[in-house]
Protein backbone atom coordinates (compact mmCIF):
# COMPACT_ATOMS: atom_id res chain seq x y z
CA UNK A 1 0.00 0.00 0.00
CA UNK A 2 1.39 3.09 -1.20
CA UNK A 3 1.99 6.03 1.50
CA UNK A 4 0.02 9.16 1.49
CA UNK A 5 1.33 11.96 -0.43
CA UNK A 6 0.37 15.01 1.81
CA UNK A 7 -0.66 18.34 0.48
CA UNK A 8 -0.46 21.80 1.73
CA UNK A 9 -3.18 23.85 0.52
CA UNK A 10 -1.91 27.65 -0.62
CA UNK A 11 -4.53 29.84 -1.08
CA UNK A 12 -8.53 28.97 0.22
CA UNK A 13 -10.10 31.13 -2.45
CA UNK A 14 -13.28 29.63 -4.18
CA UNK A 15 -10.82 27.57 -6.50
CA UNK A 16 -8.43 26.75 -3.81
CA UNK A 17 -11.38 25.63 -1.59
CA UNK A 18 -12.43 23.37 -4.21
CA UNK A 19 -9.22 21.78 -4.61
CA UNK A 20 -8.65 21.23 -1.22
CA UNK A 21 -12.16 19.59 -0.86
CA UNK A 22 -11.10 17.07 -3.69
CA UNK A 23 -7.68 16.75 -2.71
CA UNK A 24 -9.21 15.35 0.53
CA UNK A 25 -11.74 12.99 -1.05
CA UNK A 26 -8.88 11.27 -2.21
CA UNK A 27 -7.33 8.10 -0.74
CA UNK A 28 -3.54 9.25 -2.31
CA UNK A 29 -3.85 11.94 -0.73
CA UNK A 30 -4.16 13.70 3.18
CA UNK A 31 -4.60 17.32 3.11
CA UNK A 32 -2.37 18.70 6.32
CA UNK A 33 -1.88 22.09 6.38
CA UNK A 34 -3.69 25.74 4.67
CA UNK A 35 -2.65 28.80 3.77
CA UNK A 36 -4.29 32.09 3.56
CA UNK A 37 -4.00 35.78 4.49
CA UNK A 38 -7.82 36.55 4.43
CA UNK A 39 -8.68 33.74 5.92
CA UNK A 40 -6.17 32.84 8.67
CA UNK A 41 -8.11 31.48 11.95
CA UNK A 42 -10.61 29.92 10.02
CA UNK A 43 -11.44 25.68 9.49
CA UNK A 44 -10.28 25.16 5.90
CA UNK A 45 -13.63 22.48 6.31
CA UNK A 46 -16.15 25.03 7.44
CA UNK A 47 -14.66 27.38 4.29
CA UNK A 48 -14.67 24.56 1.62
CA UNK A 49 -17.96 22.74 3.15
CA UNK A 50 -16.02 19.15 3.78
CA UNK A 51 -16.20 17.56 6.86
CA UNK A 52 -13.08 16.08 6.56
CA UNK A 53 -11.66 19.38 6.53
CA UNK A 54 -12.46 20.47 9.93
CA UNK A 55 -9.84 19.65 11.79
CA UNK A 56 -7.09 21.93 9.20
CA UNK A 57 -7.12 25.81 10.13
CA UNK A 58 -5.83 28.20 7.90
CA UNK A 59 -2.68 29.95 8.92
CA UNK A 60 -1.31 33.18 7.24
CA UNK A 61 2.26 31.78 8.25
CA UNK A 62 3.49 29.99 5.45
CA UNK A 63 6.69 28.74 6.61
CA UNK A 64 4.99 27.58 9.92
CA UNK A 65 2.85 25.49 8.32
CA UNK A 66 5.00 24.44 5.85
CA UNK A 67 7.63 23.64 8.93
CA UNK A 68 4.97 21.94 10.95
CA UNK A 69 3.57 19.46 8.28
CA UNK A 70 6.63 18.66 6.17
CA UNK A 71 4.12 18.31 2.87
CA UNK A 72 4.97 16.55 -0.33
CA UNK A 73 3.86 19.26 -2.50
CA UNK A 74 1.89 22.71 -2.39
CA UNK A 75 -1.89 23.13 -4.33
CA UNK A 76 -0.66 26.54 -5.14
CA UNK A 77 -4.07 28.94 -5.92
CA UNK A 78 -3.44 32.45 -5.61
CA UNK A 79 -2.77 34.96 -8.78
CA UNK A 80 -2.16 34.70 -12.08
CA UNK A 81 0.95 36.44 -12.94
CA UNK A 82 4.34 34.64 -12.73
CA UNK A 83 5.94 38.12 -10.96
CA UNK A 84 3.16 38.22 -8.69
CA UNK A 85 3.81 34.89 -7.37
CA UNK A 86 7.54 34.37 -7.81
CA UNK A 87 8.31 35.48 -4.27
CA UNK A 88 5.80 32.52 -3.48
CA UNK A 89 7.14 30.30 -5.59
CA UNK A 90 10.73 31.44 -4.13
CA UNK A 91 10.15 30.10 -0.81
CA UNK A 92 8.25 26.89 -1.27
CA UNK A 93 10.76 25.45 -3.57
CA UNK A 94 13.88 26.88 -0.83
CA UNK A 95 11.50 25.18 2.10
CA UNK A 96 11.79 21.86 -0.45
CA UNK A 97 8.32 21.59 -1.79
CA UNK A 98 7.37 20.65 -5.35
CA UNK A 99 4.35 23.08 -6.41
CA UNK A 100 1.28 22.37 -8.67
CA UNK A 101 -0.07 26.09 -9.32
CA UNK A 102 -3.44 27.09 -11.19
CA UNK A 103 -0.92 30.55 -12.36
CA UNK A 104 -2.21 31.01 -15.81
CA UNK A 105 0.77 32.75 -17.01
CA UNK A 106 2.93 29.74 -15.40
CA UNK A 107 1.68 27.33 -17.36
CA UNK A 108 3.94 28.17 -20.50
CA UNK A 109 5.73 31.15 -18.92
CA UNK A 110 9.08 30.70 -21.37
CA UNK A 111 7.76 33.02 -24.26
CA UNK A 112 6.89 36.40 -22.09
CA UNK A 113 8.75 35.44 -18.92
CA UNK A 114 12.43 34.08 -20.02
CA UNK A 115 13.99 35.34 -16.92
CA UNK A 116 11.73 34.69 -14.31
CA UNK A 117 11.20 31.32 -16.06
CA UNK A 118 15.09 30.66 -15.58
CA UNK A 119 15.29 31.80 -12.19
CA UNK A 120 12.16 29.14 -11.21
CA UNK A 121 13.63 26.25 -13.22
CA UNK A 122 17.14 27.09 -11.31
CA UNK A 123 15.57 27.33 -8.53
CA UNK A 124 13.62 24.00 -8.38
CA UNK A 125 16.41 22.45 -10.12
CA UNK A 126 18.85 22.84 -6.93
CA UNK A 127 16.21 22.13 -4.91
CA UNK A 128 15.24 19.32 -6.25
CA UNK A 129 11.75 19.89 -7.08
CA UNK A 130 9.35 19.94 -9.39
CA UNK A 131 7.09 23.41 -10.50
CA UNK A 132 3.79 22.79 -12.45
CA UNK A 133 0.99 24.46 -13.49
CA UNK A 134 -2.43 23.31 -15.27
CA UNK A 135 -6.14 24.00 -15.29
CA UNK A 136 -8.92 23.33 -17.59
CA UNK A 137 -7.31 26.95 -19.85
CA UNK A 138 -5.20 27.11 -19.75
CA UNK A 139 -3.81 23.03 -19.05
CA UNK A 140 -5.65 21.58 -20.85
CA UNK A 141 -8.39 22.43 -23.85
CA UNK A 142 -6.77 25.25 -25.87
CA UNK A 143 -3.32 23.75 -25.66
CA UNK A 144 -2.53 20.04 -23.93
CA UNK A 145 -5.27 18.49 -25.63
CA UNK A 146 -4.67 19.71 -29.12
CA UNK A 147 -1.30 19.21 -29.27
CA UNK A 148 -2.29 15.50 -28.02
CA UNK A 149 -4.53 14.86 -30.43
CA UNK A 150 -1.78 15.50 -33.65
CA UNK A 151 -0.62 12.07 -32.35
CA UNK A 152 -2.69 10.33 -35.15
CA UNK A 153 -1.39 12.53 -37.67
CA UNK A 154 2.02 12.06 -40.16
CA UNK A 155 1.27 16.01 -41.21
CA UNK A 156 -0.06 19.51 -39.39
CA UNK A 157 -1.02 22.59 -41.07
CA UNK A 158 -2.79 24.55 -38.12
CA UNK A 159 -4.28 24.07 -35.38
CA UNK A 160 -7.58 25.82 -34.00
CA UNK A 161 -9.11 26.14 -30.93
CA UNK A 162 -12.67 27.18 -30.12
CA UNK A 163 -14.02 27.95 -26.58
CA UNK A 164 -17.32 29.31 -26.05
CA UNK A 165 -19.08 29.67 -22.55
CA UNK A 166 -22.50 30.73 -20.95
CA UNK A 167 -21.29 32.88 -18.11
CA UNK A 168 -24.59 32.97 -16.60
CA UNK A 169 -23.30 29.71 -15.09
CA UNK A 170 -20.41 31.01 -13.84
CA UNK A 171 -19.72 32.45 -10.12
CA UNK A 172 -20.04 36.27 -10.13
CA UNK A 173 -16.61 37.11 -10.25
CA UNK A 174 -15.86 35.32 -13.66
CA UNK A 175 -18.71 37.38 -14.87
CA UNK A 176 -17.27 40.42 -13.32
CA UNK A 177 -14.16 39.66 -15.11
CA UNK A 178 -15.12 39.05 -18.30
CA UNK A 179 -16.89 42.61 -18.24
CA UNK A 180 -20.34 41.23 -18.46
CA UNK A 181 -22.90 44.36 -17.85
CA UNK A 182 -20.51 47.27 -18.77
CA UNK A 183 -21.15 49.55 -21.22
CA UNK A 184 -19.19 49.13 -24.33
CA UNK A 185 -17.18 52.19 -23.52
CA UNK A 186 -16.40 50.70 -20.07
CA UNK A 187 -15.73 47.39 -21.28
CA UNK A 188 -12.62 49.13 -23.72
CA UNK A 189 -11.22 50.88 -20.71
CA UNK A 190 -11.21 48.04 -19.12
CA UNK A 191 -9.46 46.40 -21.44
CA UNK A 192 -6.72 49.13 -21.74
CA UNK A 193 -5.93 49.00 -18.18
CA UNK A 194 -5.32 45.16 -18.72
CA UNK A 195 -8.50 44.57 -15.93
CA UNK A 196 -10.48 42.47 -18.52
CA UNK A 197 -8.66 39.56 -20.39
CA UNK A 198 -8.87 35.88 -19.88
CA UNK A 199 -5.33 34.99 -18.34
CA UNK A 200 -3.04 32.43 -20.25
CA UNK A 201 -4.60 32.62 -23.64
CA UNK A 202 -1.00 33.63 -25.33
CA UNK A 203 0.39 31.00 -23.49
CA UNK A 204 -1.74 28.34 -24.43
CA UNK A 205 -0.49 29.22 -28.02
CA UNK A 206 3.00 29.09 -27.20
CA UNK A 207 2.68 25.66 -25.94
CA UNK A 208 1.21 24.29 -29.16
CA UNK A 209 3.92 25.85 -30.72
CA UNK A 210 6.79 24.24 -28.40
CA UNK A 211 4.94 21.48 -28.68
CA UNK A 212 4.88 21.31 -32.64
CA UNK A 213 8.23 22.21 -32.67
CA UNK A 214 7.02 25.47 -34.49
CA UNK A 215 9.50 28.31 -34.34
CA UNK A 216 6.57 30.77 -33.43
CA UNK A 217 7.18 34.54 -35.30
CA UNK A 218 4.71 36.42 -33.26
CA UNK A 219 1.74 36.39 -31.43
CA UNK A 220 -1.67 38.91 -31.63
CA UNK A 221 -4.20 39.25 -29.45
CA UNK A 222 -7.33 40.62 -29.92
CA UNK A 223 -9.92 41.52 -26.96
CA UNK A 224 -13.35 42.84 -28.16
CA UNK A 225 -16.75 43.07 -25.88
CA UNK A 226 -19.72 40.76 -26.89
CA UNK A 227 -22.73 43.37 -27.43
CA UNK A 228 -25.65 41.97 -25.96
CA UNK A 229 -28.38 42.48 -28.79
CA UNK A 230 -31.61 42.17 -26.25
CA UNK A 231 -31.45 42.05 -22.17
CA UNK A 232 -29.80 39.05 -21.23
CA UNK A 233 -29.12 37.99 -16.71
CA UNK A 234 -27.75 34.97 -14.74
CA UNK A 235 -28.68 35.17 -11.22
CA UNK A 236 -26.14 38.73 -10.15
CA UNK A 237 -25.69 40.65 -13.05
CA UNK A 238 -28.50 41.94 -15.64
CA UNK A 239 -26.87 42.94 -19.18
CA UNK A 240 -29.12 45.29 -21.16
CA UNK A 241 -29.32 45.75 -24.61
CA UNK A 242 -26.07 46.93 -26.30
CA UNK A 243 -24.20 46.64 -23.58
CA UNK A 244 -21.37 44.41 -22.67
CA UNK A 245 -22.10 40.50 -21.87
CA UNK A 246 -18.79 39.03 -22.12
CA UNK A 247 -15.54 38.92 -23.88
CA UNK A 248 -14.31 37.63 -27.34
CA UNK A 249 -10.83 36.96 -26.98
CA UNK A 250 -8.42 36.00 -29.85
CA UNK A 251 -4.95 35.09 -30.35
CA UNK A 252 -3.48 34.02 -33.51
CA UNK A 253 0.40 32.58 -33.56
CA UNK A 254 2.03 33.04 -36.59
CA UNK A 255 5.34 30.84 -38.05
CA UNK A 256 6.80 31.65 -41.08
CA UNK A 257 4.02 34.74 -41.96
CA UNK A 258 1.59 31.77 -41.71
CA UNK A 259 -1.16 31.67 -39.28
CA UNK A 260 -0.69 28.30 -37.87
CA UNK A 261 -2.17 28.75 -34.14
CA UNK A 262 -6.14 30.33 -33.69
CA UNK A 263 -7.12 30.20 -30.24
CA UNK A 264 -10.57 31.61 -29.69
CA UNK A 265 -12.54 32.46 -26.18
CA UNK A 266 -15.71 33.44 -25.78
CA UNK A 267 -17.42 33.94 -22.41
CA UNK A 268 -20.47 36.06 -22.54
CA UNK A 269 -24.04 35.94 -20.67
CA UNK A 270 -26.87 34.10 -22.69
CA UNK A 271 -24.01 32.12 -24.97
CA UNK A 272 -26.54 29.87 -26.74
CA UNK A 273 -24.79 26.20 -27.91
CA UNK A 274 -21.37 26.55 -25.45
CA UNK A 275 -18.89 23.68 -26.42
CA UNK A 276 -15.19 23.26 -27.22
CA UNK A 277 -14.04 22.42 -30.34
CA UNK A 278 -10.72 21.55 -31.57
CA UNK A 279 -9.75 21.25 -34.99
CA UNK A 280 -6.87 19.83 -36.82
CA UNK A 281 -5.93 20.59 -40.29
CA UNK A 282 -3.21 18.18 -41.68
CA UNK A 283 -3.46 14.57 -42.31
CA UNK A 284 -6.23 13.69 -41.34
CA UNK A 285 -7.87 16.51 -40.92
CA UNK A 286 -10.28 15.98 -38.16
CA UNK A 287 -12.46 18.45 -35.58
CA UNK A 288 -13.69 17.20 -31.73
CA UNK A 289 -16.53 18.69 -30.21
CA UNK A 290 -17.37 18.54 -26.26
CA UNK A 291 -21.11 20.01 -26.56
CA UNK A 292 -22.05 21.96 -23.71
CA UNK A 293 -18.09 22.52 -22.98
CA UNK A 294 -16.72 21.75 -19.83
CA UNK A 295 -17.32 23.55 -16.56
CA UNK A 296 -13.85 25.65 -15.68
CA UNK A 297 -13.97 25.25 -11.96
CA UNK A 298 -14.54 21.75 -11.49
CA UNK A 299 -12.26 20.74 -14.22
CA UNK A 300 -8.95 23.08 -12.68
CA UNK A 301 -9.47 21.74 -9.63
CA UNK A 302 -9.68 17.94 -10.52
CA UNK A 303 -6.83 18.75 -13.14
CA UNK A 304 -4.77 20.38 -9.89
CA UNK A 305 -5.93 17.05 -7.59
CA UNK A 306 -5.20 14.57 -10.49
CA UNK A 307 -1.86 16.32 -11.35
CA UNK A 308 -0.35 15.69 -7.57
CA UNK A 309 1.31 12.41 -7.85
CA UNK A 310 2.34 13.45 -11.57
CA UNK A 311 4.45 16.64 -9.67
CA UNK A 312 5.50 14.71 -7.12
CA UNK A 313 6.95 11.58 -9.49
CA UNK A 314 8.31 14.20 -11.85
CA UNK A 315 11.97 15.27 -12.18
CA UNK A 316 12.96 18.39 -11.01
CA UNK A 317 12.60 21.72 -12.72
CA UNK A 318 9.81 24.35 -14.26
CA UNK A 319 7.36 22.02 -16.02
CA UNK A 320 4.95 22.69 -18.32
CA UNK A 321 1.63 19.78 -19.29
CA UNK A 322 3.96 19.47 -22.74
CA UNK A 323 6.49 17.52 -20.13
CA UNK A 324 4.68 16.41 -18.03
CA UNK A 325 3.43 12.86 -17.58
CA UNK A 326 -0.30 12.05 -18.88
CA UNK A 327 -2.73 13.15 -16.15
CA UNK A 328 -5.27 11.00 -16.06
CA UNK A 329 -8.35 10.74 -12.74
CA UNK A 330 -5.86 9.30 -10.13
CA UNK A 331 -8.52 7.82 -6.91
Amino acid sequence: MRESIKVVQMGCGPIGCSIAKLAASKQHIEVVGAIDLAHAGRSLGELAGSELLQSIIISDDARAVLQSTNPDIVTHATGSTVSGIFPQLEMLLKAGVNVVSTCEELSYPFYHNPTLSEELDFLAKANDKTVLATGVNPGFLMDAWPAFMTGICNEVESIKSVRIQDAAFRRLQFQQKIGAGLSVEEFKQRVEQGTIRHMGLPESAAMIAAAMGWPLEKLIETIEPVVAENEVSSMDITVCADAAAGVKQIVRGYVDGVERITLDFRAFIGAENPHDTVTIKGSPSFDVTVKGGVHGDFATASMIVNAVPKVVGAEAGLKTMKDIAMVVLAK
